[in-house]
């Protein structure tokens, strides 16, 4: 066991020795696509993070829990409620509005086509029907809201 821990460790210490072209091939063993930025130290600890994982194993599922409740409990960052709602590619989204039938549909990469033109996301979508700002699950129709009592 300890010569494996002395590999992983090895392994580890290396990475920043090398050069990024060889830190990037080591990138796409672990991960399906490349981050948006190119910060090194980032590249450096994910990359990390998984020869360990690989090695050790990765976080129980209880426990990922755990560090998620406490960092929002420590965090003053607004926290993004997600509505838990999985669309799956292919879905067609339908919604009536100022007297006309809106038709969407969810794309394999995560992406929405409306008129034959791509959103990001489903409330960008209904921004664009709509010329305001709304929650796109909202709008249609896939979650509900809660009404206050007066």
């Amino acid at each position: 066991m300890k010569a494996q821990n002395r590999t992983v460790s090895t392994r580890v210490a290396e990475l920043p020795k090398l050069a990024m072209k060889e830190l990037w091939s080591l990138w796409d063993q672990y991960f399906p696509r490349r981050p948006n930025h190119h910060n090194r130290s980032y590249v450096e600890g994910r990359v990390a993070y998984k020869i360990q994982e690989e090695a050790f194993g990765g976080i129980k599922p209880e426990v990922h829990q755990q560090l998620l409740r406490i960092g929002e409990a420590q965090s003053r960052m607004k926290v993004r409620k997600t509505t838990g709602v999985r669309v799956v590619p292919g879905t067609v989204f339908e919604r009536e509005f100022d007297n006309r039938e809106h038709r969407v549909t969810a794309l394999a990469d995560g992406s929405f086509e409306y008129e034959g033109r791509r959103f990001k996301s489903l409330s960008a979508t209904a921004r664009h029907i709509t010329g305001t700002q709304w929650s796109g699950p909202l709008f249609f129709g896939l979650v509900k809201t809660e009404r206050r009592a007066k």
